[in-house]
């Protein structure tokens, strides 16, 4: 009672006019008014706001887990992720979900499909029916946005996928153009380069004719960051090459933070990674305004090409900007937003890719028949030479491949939304700040969509494409869905043609006795113990 009965006395007194003389104590009044103030947004933030979300969602027949502290549902989380990783899968299995997403996984058994979990404070709803899917992602009628993580997603990238509206609108408008096919050929000798160096490398190591051991994840990590420092950025590639190890370690460092960002302010405690995070994006930037500065005085000269991303982003920047009569400002991207969308470029350009790769080369190895099969279309069409854009675009079984293990091990198993006004989804009504997951992951193996065989390797059910292969069509994510569909999936996917086409000429490959089966999302789904198999060189 000390200090507060103090202030309150002084205030009776001044009121009864007990003591003239005594000023009024404005300043402990406007600290106390401050101070209830923040326990009041405090309260409703972290305890009153979730608990009517919850009672809103749960009087409609929604179930799932308790919200019961501000960080939501992350120690148990982390509980069952580790948990799940103390047990690797069987080799030959491809039931990736409960190792990969056990906690929702865990809670769709529990309390169905359409389930509850919390992310911090928010409530955080499963959708995992195809249509409702292409709903979110379509997102005709405005009513989802994407998640702002703020200052982490500037940390990462600041490009194309991180914008709404207008803004994305004008960026999609002025990145597409670098996309088109006829500009993806172009690009098709940087891609064959990096991969003659690749397959030449490996030649190397199984030059006695004995079979090698590999580890192919940091062997495709390698590829696509070469790849993508070629093709962003051509002559630059070695500024590319450091760039792209900088952010392969941003993207380390960021997975770590998401997990303490229930902590309020967290991203900005002097933590050893948060520090770091600040430096490699400082560095990331300085590399990067480099690059641009030298290519846009280059094409304004006339004296460069724009064979690469960064040099045909920058040309449809400067198209645009002269069809607006010279107005820069409203036609254009800043220098900031083309370090954003060069900063994506590393990010889904290569990572996905490396990924794909990687489980591509282990799935093959558990069904030799495929790899097989896979081998005899590629040496049909190319024999011995360098596959080219019409031969790739013609390889059936190839394809069919790559789109099974894309749907058995998608790269990211999910995708967020979040309602920012009340709507109905599905006949759920739900208030503004729910959030909606897409585990993406749990669609692509739900034996309702799939079949009996959902989680089995089966490329023959794209036989005749994606919209037969599932039973409710179309429920194939990997690259999103709708108008924000992954603008670089053509990119990504003759990348990885280009890659398998060359390795199925020259090589046999089966897993190691060193290999762990134990798929789990860092970021996107990854080998956890690596990717080792045996490489044999073809007669």
């Amino acid at each position: 009672m000390g200090a507060s009965g103090g202030v309150i006395g002084l205030l009776l007194g001044a009121v009864a006019g007990g003591d003239a003389r005594a000023p009024f104590p404005w300043k402990q009044v406007l600290l106390c008014a401050a101070l209830a103030w923040c326990a009041v947004r405090a309260l409703e933030w972290a305890w009153w706001r979730p608990r009517r979300l919850a009672r809103a969602l749960r009087a409609q027949g929604l179930r799932g887990t308790a919200y019961r502290s501000l960080a939501g549902d992350a120690p148990l989380t982390e509980r069952l992720n580790r948990e799940a990783r103390s047990r690797p899968m069987p080799l030959g299995c491809h039931d990736v979900v409960p190792r990969a997403m056990p906690l929702f996984h865990q809670t769709m058994k529990e309390h169905g499909k359409t389930s509850i979990t919390w992310f911090g404070p928010v409530p955080r709803v499963t959708i995992t029916k195809p249509e409702l899917v292409r709903e979110v992602l379509s997102n005709k009628f405005g009513h989802f946005e994407k998640i702002k993580f703020g200052r982490l997603q500037r940390l990462l990238h600041n490009g194309l996928g991180s914008h709404e509206g207008e803004k994305w609108a004008k960026h999609r408008r002025i990145v597409n153009p670098a996309f088109h096919v006829e500009k993806l050929k172009r690009m098709l000798p940087a891609f064959a380069a990096c991969c003659t160096d690749l397959v030449m490398r490996w030649e190397g190591l199984v030059a006695d004719g004995q079979p090698c051991e590999v580890d192919v994840w940091p062997e495709m990590q390698n590829l696509t960051g070469d790849v993508i420092s070629r093709a962003a950025f051509g002559s630059s590639y070695l500024e590319g090459r450091r760039i792209f190890q900088l952010q392969g370690e941003q993207v380390k460092l960021v997975v770590q933070a998401m997990q303490k960002l229930h902590i309020p302010g967290y991203l900005y405690l002097p933590t050893r990674t948060n520090r770091r995070m600040k430096q490699i994006a400082s560095e990331i930037e300085a590399l990067l305004k480099g690059i641009i500065a030298k290519r846009e005085n280059a094409l304004r000269t006339g004296s460069a090409t724009s064979d690469d991303l960064l040099g045909l982003l920058l040309e449809s920047n400067m198209e645009h900007c002269r069809g607006d009569g010279g107005n820069s400002r409203r036609a254009g991207i800043t220098t900031d937003d083309v370090i954003g969308e060069c900063k994506l470029f590393y990010f889904a350009g290569m990572e996905t890719t490396s990924v794909l790769l990687t489980w591509t080369m282990i799935v093959l190895s558990m069904h030799p028949e495929w790899q097989d099969r896979a081998r005899e279309e590629v040496l049909h069409v190319f024999g011995e030479r360098t596959p080219d854009y019409d031969g790739l675009s013609r390889l059936r079984i190839g394809t069919m491949v790559l789109y099974e293990v894309l749907r058995l091990y998608t790269p990211l198993a999910a995708l967020q939304r979040q309602t920012y006004k009340p709507m109905e989804l599905g006949g759920v009504r739900y208030p503004a700040g729910v959030m909606l997951m897409l585990p993406l992951l749990c669609v692509h193996h739900d034996k309702d969509v799939w079949g009996p065989d959902a989680s089995e390797f089966r490329p023959q059910r794209f036989a005749e494409g994606i919209s037969r292969a599932s039973l409710d069509a179309p429920a194939f994510f990997p690259f999103g869905w709708g108008p924000r569909t992954c603008i670089g999936q053509n990119f990504a996917l003759l990348e990885a043609k280009m890659g398998l086409a060359m390795i199925l000429q020259r090589f046999a490959f089966e897993l190691s006795p060193a290999y762990t089966h134990a798929p789990f999302p860092l970021g996107l789904l990854q080998p956890e113990h690596g990717a080792q198999v045996m490489l044999r060189r073809l007669p």
